[in-house]
């Protein structure tokens, strides 16, 4: 019996244990944990800000991608939570005999997973999942650890062993409706992953009609509408849009408006009852609980107007979607894009490119869609550029041309104008003076106010104090001016070295006097006839440069943007205002180009007679006379002359590339292709030949003149980051022991056969010695001098020995020779008695750009001989 007694005492003991470990865990380390784990999760939902433009997630979480330290926190709720499941498995868990007698624990683990989970630890997750999967089978959280699995498996791109562990799971498993919906939620998320979006839309509708929260209800089905939208089923996308607003107030309203919005978007415009669509748009502008919604709103009534060409509408209802500030990004890049071609449309290339560039700052850099429009943008840069100058320097040399009596007329006409103006402005100036100095209670008195002094309960009535008595408030006025003038309001200001009343007076007096409308400039017209430009050198200047733009703008047209109207305005428009003759034939040959796709035969069978007649010389008649001969590239065409003097400067043959380039320049001087590419190869030819300054200089004139070529891009780049960092012309020291150090033997260029035939014979001898990793070259240094150079790849003094071996002229290579039967026989080769000196790579470099040799302090100028 007392045997008996004992043993139930134990287990009394036992139990009791359990039950206050169960008790303590789940009142007090585990209800923490789960208070920090749903703010946290809270904390996200909030933060989290949908793309309804795109697919919408199943879950909201935003996936960070950078690499993040071992202790780095992203939220700390989470991190709370983990910590709080951690230490309830650690100090209440009931491992005996290998099996779990805290039934609590399994909670704990199965918070600790969701933590981990959300802090974006996967792996230890999932760990954590695994574990509940593997120590409590019958748990009654089961199906909840296999639900956070597979989302697991999905964060880790594991997408088919999610669905192969969910589709057993439904299959075997009873599940309450609530664990039913999370399952396929996560299948159709799974095969969203998979783009096999016909049976996402399967198990997204079975998520929707079984789970018991109506925000996600809301969710999936507007998720089942965009998938249905993607599959092409716009009938059947706009039911789910429905079954979301008839929801109303059940789920939160961005669902349903933006419903409303898709189903707008769907919106067929030619068999769809327009006026009634119109109605529904204008009730959902003027309900007062959209108005957080309606920058969306006053979009798609803009797309509406839009889509029945009442453009101008249009764009009013674009600019007050804008003017909502909008939170959504990509609905303000939508507006400013459509704003931006509507502007195109109208030819309103400056406008139009603003719009772009707001645009563009709306977009995710580097998109498919932001490179397009980028590209388009650029574009625009050259019209916008061209039709400045041409618009300022055809109004100039318009009134230039003008007779002195039309000149005079001409801006009569902007200066009385101006003057009306003016004139309105000082009438209106003088009313607000007048009214400033009514008393106060004048300037604000309205009726029923008690400010008048006869009105009925007037608070002033029987007052006698003097602020109230009008008559006696401008007698005091009138009396301080007399007295005093006009004073500031400062301190001390009835001292009378501060201002002499009567100074002042006759101060203001005398500025009266001396300014008005009549005698302003600004409104007379010779203020304006004498900055007109009468030199005929500046008058001429302003006609290139017009003649120029019109030329670049009849090519832009027709190259970019197939704007043929507007390219025979330009092109048409140039040959009529005297031109230069490097710009005649190209634009005759680009008006006979687009008379022919247009069909008009006569007009460009008139522009290819008169090349052929009157240009007889030039390579476009040559391409109108031998049409199959335009795809060939013989060698009087541009590119075959770029590519043969791109060879030549390759071959160091600087001075004939500058030459020839400058006279390819003049001929090729309307070809907006190639012109600025030989203006680079210059440059870059100059900078080898002539040294840091000149180059500087050459590249300063690209970069100015041809600013929207490739290669005015280009060559603004190096004359901003490269040029600095070249520019420095000090030699380093301390390099004695780097092993890239060179052999030098300065010729002149008279004498480029002695310094080929030295080239050749320190060759012969390198390769005698077989020192296979040395080169020999023969470099331009300038107009004069060249140099023949050994690059040894050794250091200092292993280069003066080469140097003092050369010189010595007797060479012998003896490795891998049997020393026992070598022939002692001597090789002896010419002795190199050339002048030389030795330089470090980072030297020579600074030596061949800026060409100061004379500053160098060479190791030696004569060599060594026996």
């Amino acid at each position: 019996m007392a045997i008996t007694a004992l043993a139930c005492s134990r287990k009394k003991d036992k139990f009791v244990n359990r039950v206050w470990h169960d008790v303590t865990t789940k009142n007090n380390t585990l209800y923490n944990g789960r208070l920090a784990y749903d703010s946290g999760r809270e904390e996200i939902i909030q933060s989290y800000k949908d793309n309804f433009w795109e697919l919408l997630p199943i879950e909201r979480m935003i996936v960070s991608e950078d690499v993040r330290l071992p202790n780095e926190i992203l939220n700390k709720n989470f991190d709370r939570a983990e910590e709080k499941s951690v230490k309830a498995i650690q100090k209440h868990s009931m491992l005996i005999d290998n099996r779990e007698r805290n039934p609590k624990i399994d909670e704990a683990f199965l918070l600790l997973g969701k933590a981990r989970y959300f802090e974006q630890r996967f792996v230890p997750a999932l760990e954590a999942f695994n574990y509940i999967l593997y120590k409590y089978p019958s748990s009654n959280t089961i199906n909840h650890a296999k639900v956070w699995k597979a989302k697991t498996n999905l964060r880790l791109d594991n997408n088919e062993k999610a669905i192969e562990d969910l589709t057993r799971m439904i299959e075997q498993e009873y599940m309450d409706a609530q664990d039913y919906a999370d399952a396929v939620s996560m299948m159709a998320q799974a095969y969203i992953n998979l783009e096999r979006k016909d049976s996402a839309v399967t198990y997204i509708t079975k998520a929707a009609v079984h789970t018991r929260k109506n925000e996600e209800r809301g969710r999936y089905l507007y998720i089942k509408g965009q998938l249905l939208n993607q599959l092409g089923y716009k009938d059947s996308a706009n039911y789910a849009f429905d079954q979301v607003i008839d929801l109303n107030r059940k789920t939160p309203r961005r669902y349903m408006m933006n419903a409303y919005m898709a189903k707008a978007r769907n919106f067929d415009y030619e068999t769809g009852n327009k006026e009634e669509f119109l109605e529904l748009l204008t009730d959902l502008e003027e309900n007062r609980e959209n108005r957080p919604f309606l920058d969306k709103i006053y979009n798609q009534k803009a797309e509406y107007f839009k889509t029945l060409d009442s453009i101008d509408l249009a764009v009013t209802y674009y600019n007050k979607s804008l003017r909502t500030k909008s939170e959504d990004r990509y609905l303000e890049s939508i507006n400013y894009y459509t704003l931006g071609d509507i502007s195109f449309d109208r030819k309103e290339y400056a406008i139009s490119g603003a719009y772009y560039d707001s645009t563009l700052q709306r977009m995710i850099v580097d998109s498919k869609r932001y490179r397009v429009l980028k590209k388009k943008r650029d574009n625009l840069d050259d019209v916008i550029l061209y039709e400045g100058i041409a618009k300022t320097n055809d109004s100039i040399l318009t009134v230039v041309a003008m007779s002195p009596e039309e000149k005079i007329t001409y801006y009569s006409q902007y200066t009385n104008t101006l003057k009306e103006k003016a004139i309105a402005a000082e009438k209106a100036a003088e009313i607000a003076k007048i009214k400033d100095g009514l008393p106060v209670e004048q300037r604000f008195k309205q009726p029923g106010s008690g400010l008048g002094a006869n009105e009925k309960g007037s608070r002033t009535k029987g007052v006698t104090f003097y602020f109230y008595n009008q008559t006696t408030v401008a007698y005091g006025k009138t009396t301080f001016k007399r007295t005093y003038g006009n004073r500031e309001l400062q301190d001390n200001w009835r001292v009378s070295s501060i201002s002499n009343p009567s100074a002042v007076s006759e101060i203001e007096e005398k500025e009266k006097v001396e300014y008005s409308i009549d005698n302003d400039p600004t409104f007379d017209p010779q203020t304006y006839i004498a900055q007109l430009p009468t030199d005929p050198a500046t008058i001429d200047s302003l006609s290139t440069d017009r003649n120029f733009a019109y030329y670049q703008l009849g090519v832009i047209y027709k190259e970019k943007f197939q704007e043929y109207d507007l390219s025979v305005d330009k092109f048409e428009g140039l040959l009529q205002s005297n031109p230069e003759e490097r710009l005649i034939v190209p634009s005759k040959y680009n008006l006979y180009k687009i008379y022919s796709s247009q069909g008009d035969i006569s007009k460009s069978n008139s522009y290819k007679q008169d090349i052929i007649n009157n240009h007889s010389d030039s390579r476009y008649a040559k391409i109108l006379q031998n049409p199959e001969e335009t795809l060939k590239e013989d060698e009087n065409s541009p590119k075959s002359i770029y590519n043969r003097l791109y060879r030549d400067f390759q071959n160091q043959k600087y001075a004939s590339v500058i030459k020839e380039s400058e006279t390819m320049i003049t001929k090729f001087g309307g070809d907006d292709e190639f012109l600025p590419k030989f203006e680079l190869l210059k440059a870059q030819a100059i900078g080898r030949y002539r040294g840091f300054d000149a180059y500087k200089e050459s590249l300063n004139y690209v970069a100015l003149n041809y600013p929207q070529s490739p290669e005015g891009k280009k060559a603004q780049g190096i004359y901003q980051v490269t040029v600095p960092q070249i520019q420095n012309n000090t030699f380093l020291t301390g390099l004695e022991q780097e092993e890239n150090h060179k052999l030098i033997y300065p010729f002149s260029t008279l004498g480029n056969n002695q310094a080929q035939g030295l080239k050749e014979l320190i060759e012969a001898i390198i390769k005698e010695l077989r020192y296979e990793k040395m080169k020999v070259s023969l470099d331009i240094y300038n107009k004069d001098q060249q140099f023949v150079v050994v690059h040894t790849k050794r250091n200092k003094l292993a280069a003066e020995g080469l140097a003092e071996l050369l010189a010595i002229g007797r060479t012998e290579d003896t490795r891998g020779v049997d020393l026992t039967k070598w022939d002692r026989k001597k090789k002896y080769y010419k002795k190199i008695e050339d002048p030389y000196f030795i330089i470090a790579s980072p030297n020579y470099r600074i030596l061949q750009i800026h060409k100061n040799l004379e500053g160098y302090k060479p190791i030696d100028t004569e060599p060594e001989t026996e």
